[in-house]
């Protein structure tokens, strides 16, 4: 019944959320390492990609080590998303595309994309329609609850969703006016996969590893995505397989390993990108969440917030661990 439609060795698979600027192939492959069982690209315009603007399609690129892999697509016209679809499959080959459904963002769904879609389930459904007719490969959707409070009725969509041909579906228990606030209503993960022969994949609200294990075990979801849980902490998922698999959580690795992770990641970023200058500038953000809740990070972050390059890292992670990694290991 929660048979997946690609390979994938785990019974529970434990899945990378796609995340704007956040799931490029370094992180992803990283994740890998850790523990990630599937994989999902950062949400791409189909737009984007059937013009093949050339900052879209780079974005398209990954490794052998990142697979089974998904790229996400988005958009609300049937014919472009199966143009894109198409495109992808002939000269990227993941294992399977996923349609954004539930992309909350203002410039997003202000051209009905993302969640936006879900204010029309025609319009759904000819979406799905059109990327399944497009490719051989499967196509999964990732959904909200609904638009609104008013319009939320996650089996309805989901099972629209399966009835026009997605072969797996996470839910993000949220509508799209909630955006990040409130709780996850995780007993709608449960309704789902009580409704639906599809697998359904769990998301949101996961922090650390006992959130995941606590939705796998409340909802009976097939399959676990953390999305914002795995920031600055890879290793959640290495610790979440340990808890699912009954065995004690894996400590979380002491700060100087913390350190050679997040420069090994570094290394990853400055490898992939063309621009230097310009992802050392983007990474301050990955670097500001390996060094959350350390002893005095808020100086820590205000230093790595203002590298320019990545060799510049290497002496500030030196320098803290000189002068306040032993305050940090006795706290």
């Amino acid at each position: 019944m929660n048979r997946f439609p690609y390979k994938v060795d785990a019974t529970v698979p434990l899945y990378l959320a796609p995340m704007a600027g956040v799931s490029e192939s370094p992180f992803r492959r990283l994740c890998r390492r850790f523990g990630a069982d599937v994989v999902v690209t950062e949400f791409l315009s189909a737009e984007g990609i059937r013009r093949e603007n050339a900052a879209t399609l780079d974005k398209l690129r990954f490794g052998s080590d990142e697979r089974p892999i998904g790229v996400q697509i988005f958009g609300a016209d049937p014919e472009a998303m199966g143009d894109a679809a198409r495109l992808v499959t002939d000269v990227f080959g993941p294992e399977f595309i996923d349609i954004n459904f539930g992309c909350p963002v203002k410039k997003v769904v202000r051209r009905n994309g993302g969640s936006g879609c879900l204010k029309d389930l025609d319009l759904v459904e000819r979406v799905i329609k059109a990327v399944s007719a497009a490719t051989p490969l499967p196509v999964t959707v990732k959904i909200r609850s609904g638009w609104s409070e008013e319009m939320r009725d996650p089996v309805k969509i989901g099972l629209r969703c399966q009835d026009a041909g997605a072969r797996a579906l996470a839910l993000h228990p949220r509508t799209r006016t909630q955006m990040y606030s409130g709780a996850a209503r995780w007993e709608e993960i449960a309704l789902l996969v009580d409704a639906l022969e599809i697998p359904v994949i769990g998301n949101g609200d996961i922090k650390n590893a006992e959130d995941a294990a606590k939705m796998q075990k409340q909802t009976g979801c097939a399959a676990v995505m953390i999305g914002r849980g795995a920031f600055g902490q890879p290793w959640i998922f290495d610790q979440t397989r340990a808890l699912l698999d009954g065995k004690p959580k894996p400590e979380a690795p002491p700060l100087g390993r913390r350190f050679e992770i997040a420069l090994e990641h570094a290394k990853m970023a400055e490898e992939y990108e063309n621009d230097p200058r310009g992802a050392a500038i983007e990474f301050r953000k990955h670097l500001g969440w390996y060094v959350k809740g350390l002893h005095n990070s808020a100086d820590l972050r205000k230093k790595l917030h203002a590298v320019d390059s990545f060799a510049e890292v290497e002496g500030i992670f030196r320098e803290y661990l000189v002068t306040d990694g032993a305050l940090q290991s006795a706290a």
